[in-house]
């Protein structure tokens, strides 16, 4: 069995369930697990990745404006590995190839022994639905990838449960710095459970865009910021710009308070696969950390004020 994977959670997804040695392609974002160094990129962007918040969003802007992709796939290469199976997602523009330009690419140079699986997941039932789907479309639906997924429903609840009479603070997660964005999708439902009121995001509805006038409506208890695709030094280094920016944000409680936070949206929040599980437990340990210790402090999340 070959398989090619579009987006980061695909690579994990197929990875958690027992076939990272069949993955014989990638995109350039693939980086979990982290021995995928040999296995072939497919992609790359065609923005400078490198820049501020603000300088990516303008780029991206231009391109979506022209209808173009944000990303440029090595065709050639993909018609060398024929895959059997390609996995990828139909839910963003901007987080891989667009799902219309691989069935175009499938249609015309690989034909139709090419299966492509797309991931479109909304709320965190939906993330376990799609791994139940992969396993299914790849033949390897059995008891042990079952147990598997079983175990990620069993952490959460466990959570669900531990949170269910703790007093909810009122959240923020940011998922854009520049211009501000609130996290939509599953992770409003992630804070819930994680035992927190989310403000702004709402559930199983896309992240949407936000002004700072929205937030101080709100004020709320604790902000954390999760960009997509940023790890922690890129999003604390962010932060303080922000900060330099506008000094108002000083003025809200989370800030009096030093609930600020940052946490790796790239390797978590961001990446609806078997991880999210993770994120969960991020968020409980950040809004009660009295509570909860799963380790990931200082490895996953820190305090913006520890690194200021």
């Amino acid at each position: 069995m070959k398989i090619v994977t579009l987006i980061p959670s695909a690579t994990e997804i197929v990875a958690f369930l027992g076939q990272k040695k069949s993955i014989i392609g990638r995109s350039h974002e693939c980086d979990f697990p982290d021995d995928l160094s040999k296995i072939i990129k497919l992609t790359e962007p065609k923005i400078n990745v490198e820049g501020t918040s603000g300088e990516i969003h303008k780029q991206i802007e231009v391109i979506l404006e022209k209808s173009l992709s944000v990303y440029k796939v090595h065709v050639d290469e993909l018609k060398k590995l024929n895959p059997d199976f390609i996995v990828t997602q139909s839910h963003c523009e901007v987080c891989a190839v667009s799902f219309s330009e691989v069935e175009n690419i499938t249609k015309e140079h690989l034909g139709k022994n090419t299966k492509i699986i797309s991931l479109q997941p909304n709320k965190i039932q939906e993330v376990f639905d799609d791994i139940r789907r992969v396993a299914k479309s790849l033949n390897i639906d059995n008891d042990h990838n079952n147990q598997l997924i079983n175990n990620l429903e069993i952490r959460l609840d466990d959570i669900k449960k531990k949170t269910q009479k703790i007093k909810k603070p009122k959240i923020l997660c940011v998922e854009w710095i520049d211009p501000l964005m609130a996290a939509g999708n599953w992770i409003p439902e992630m804070t819930n459970i994680a035992g927190g009121e989310d403000i702004l995001g709402k559930i199983g509805v896309d992240s949407h865009w936000i002004k700072f006038e929205d937030i101080q409506n709100q004020d709320p208890d604790f902000i954390v910021f999760i960009p997509c695709g940023y790890n922690l030094n890129k999003t604390n280094d962010e932060v303080k710009k922000l900060l330099n920016k506008n000094n108002d944000w000083e003025k809200l409680k989370a800030f009096k308070n030093k609930n600020f936070y940052v946490a790796d949206g790239n390797q978590y929040f961001n990446r609806p696969g078997p991880r999210l599980i993770d994120s969960v437990e991020i968020l409980a340990e950040i809004f009660h950390s009295d509570t909860f210790n799963f380790g990931h402090k200082n490895k996953s999340w820190i305090n913006f004020f520890d690194k200021r």
